[in-house]
């Protein structure tokens, strides 16, 4: 298949920003300033919210960098073709 470098640009920086969002999520989620993600501030216990939303994070961050990879390929992919 091949990518348009628009749609290769595209999901290059898809990718480079989901790997911004979601590490910054999961920064955030553990410092958990609301106290729903660990009982009692205590990181020893964290609660069912925790590992729902730390579940997400990973998910969407490994699709987040897939997404980038196939973007990334299709830069290359259309450089070689451009020699």
């Amino acid at each position: 298949m091949k990518l348009s470098r628009r749609t290769s640009w595209f999901l290059a920086a898809f990718g480079v920003w989901s790997v911004i969002i979601w590490t910054t999520f999961v920064k955030n989620l553990w410092q958990d300033s609301a106290h729903q993600a660990f009982t009692n501030g205590d990181h020893s216990h964290p609660t069912a919210f925790f590992w729902i939303h730390l579940a997400l994070a990973v998910t969407s961050f490994v699709l987040g960098v897939l997404v980038g990879l196939v973007g990334l390929r299709g830069l290359r992919g259309g450089a070689a073709e451009n020699r």
